[in-house]
């Protein structure tokens, strides 16, 4: 027997065997299940052919169990018809269960977040969509602000995703720079937790500002690396707008957190709206899945191009920090 001819074999029992494990399954749970009103005289056909069908699986002759599958199935359609489930009921239960598992996973371990604006920039673009840990914190009962189980507090430099305090049907993605019970102040864009002044060196790189909406308004910028109880992150920070964004000092009350975007002169952010309740955060960003320019693309040919041009492939998984 040549290999081909030796691997045809082995696929077609494999097959085979699949099927007779789905089969006798089935039988078997019917037969379980529905035994009080099964007569006894149809519960001997249906056993007999269960029985041959595992001794055609024992005796690897897949010409012989493909015999006994369908004897199986025809004693099974001829006797127990009233239990068995149609090929729609089957394929309505999968697509349930599939969608049941979905939102699970969507209510409790992971949902998906698109960026809408550039507040976040140059952590996160405009464009980019990224996973959320729902287990980072807490277990919270979906659609509500109820936490059942808390797992842990957020730290200084998470990125979080929360629900907007002034509207909550809207959510908001900010770095935490404060902590409850600190004291926060911001003067010139250096920030200041209980009167220290957070840990930062200036980078001279290129930078271009802007919300990351409009093209044509770009402004000279600063990029600054920031150090945040040992994590570090990169900041866009304008000196001709700095002057108007300090705040406080003010101190952070039990319960909430101080929230910054890393664009930080296009950033509406703690400094305009106030804290962040705990019971309002949803999860801490993970990664970046998907990432493309969205103001490039449309339905022309070229449009069509330019959309795929447009994919920021070096972004894909790129982890949130």
């Amino acid at each position: 027997m040549g290999i081909f001819a030796s691997w045809r074999e082995f696929r077609q029992r494999s097959q085979a065997n699949a099927e007779a494990k789905q089969l006798l399954g089935e039988a078997k749970r019917i037969l379980k299940k529905k035994r009080l009103r099964i007569p006894e005289s149809v519960s001997a056909i249906v056993r007999a052919a269960v029985d041959e069908v595992e001794a055609a699986r024992k005796s690897k002759q897949v010409d012989r169990l493909r015999q006994a599958l369908r004897d199986l199935d025809e004693r099974m359609d001829e006797h127990l018809a009233f239990a068995r489930k149609s090929a729609g009921r089957q394929y309505a239960e999968s697509i349930g269960l599939a969608l049941g598992v979905a939102l699970l996973l969507r209510a409790f371990v992971v949902e998906a977040f698109q960026i809408p604006s550039g507040s976040m920039i140059p952590t996160l673009d405009v464009g980019d969509h990224i996973f959320v840990s729902k287990f980072a914190y807490a277990v919270g009962v979906p659609f509500t602000n109820l936490k059942i189980a808390e797992l842990g507090k957020p730290k200084r430099g998470d990125v979080v995703v929360f629900k907007y305090p002034p509207d909550q049907s809207i959510d908001y993605i900010k770095r935490v720079v404060g902590l409850p019970g600190e004291t926060i102040e911001v003067r010139h864009n250096e920030v200041f937790i209980n009167g220290q002044p957070m840990a930062r060196e200036e980078l001279h790189e290129p930078c271009s500002a802007g919300d990351g909406a409009d093209e044509d308004d770009r402004r000279f910028c600063e990029v600054w690396l920031e150090h945040l109880d040992g994590k570090t992150h990169l900041t866009h920070q304008e000196p001709i707008r700095s002057n108007g964004s300090d705040f406080g000092p003010v101190t952070i009350p039990v319960g909430h957190y101080f929230c910054m975007g890393d664009n930080r002169d296009n950033s509406k952010d703690s400094r305009v709206w106030g804290f962040v309740p705990f019971e309002l955060i949803k999860g801490r960003a993970l990664v970046i899945w998907w990432s493309r320019d969205p103001s490039r693309g449309g339905l022309s040919p070229s449009g069509v191009a330019d959309w795929f041009s447009s994919i920021r492939w070096k972004r894909f998984f790129k982890p949130v920090e």
